[in-house]
């Protein structure tokens, strides 16, 4: 049985009908009064769709098929597969239509401008007697950091004592990708 009901010619309302065939035109049955006719296949357009995609301090235009009708937003994750390239898993930074724009169907988008947030870089600021060092490490973006974590990176042991958020604002807790950058104290 097919989710949405269908018109039946025969009995003139929309009722149950059942796939028989599949094809430019779909064969179904009438679950009603077993009539069999053929329905139009809706097709679904798709436009091409140009990703620039930043990963750390490179930026690379890909190029992927996106149905016209739905809609992108600013924040979304949006998950980029260049026949050409390697798949990306990126989030929505920026829509440019004639404009920037928060939210737009992907048919009017010229560019969308999206972070890579597979492997994401990190920042993080580790204070020791009125000293700081700031180091990057790549990471995986769904890789959790919590404020009282003890952590070793780059030759450096320290416990995170604060994580302030991409978005706004400061958190207990936060996936990688999300994180703008981390303040530790150095525990030696």
């Amino acid at each position: 049985m097919l989710d949405d009901q269908i018109f039946c010619p025969t009995c003139g309302t929309d009722t149950d009908h059942a796939l028989i065939k599949t094809g430019q035109e779909n064969l179904v049955r009438c679950e009603e009064c077993e009539t069999v006719h053929s329905v139009q296949v809706e097709r679904e357009r798709l436009v091409n769709l140009k990703v620039i995609v930043s990963s750390d301090r490179e930026s690379e235009p890909y190029f992927i098929k996106f149905p016209a009708k739905d809609v992108l937003n600013v924040g979304d994750e949006l998950l980029v597969d260049d026949p050409t390239r390697d798949v990306v898993m990126t989030q929505i930074s920026s829509l440019e239509t004639d404009r920037r724009v928060q939210s737009a169907p992907a048919g009017s988008v010229k560019t969308v401008w999206a972070r890579a947030t597979d492997q994401v870089p990190v920042k993080i600021s580790v204070y020791r007697n009125g000293k700081t060092r700031s180091i990057k490490i790549s990471t995986s973006g769904d890789e959790l950091f919590n404020v009282g974590d003890a952590r070793k990176e780059q030759g450096l042991r320290f416990e995170i004592v604060k994580i302030k958020l991409r978005s706004e604002g400061f958190a207990d807790g936060a996936a990688a990708k999300d994180i703008q950058r981390i303040w530790g104290r150095d525990i030696g």
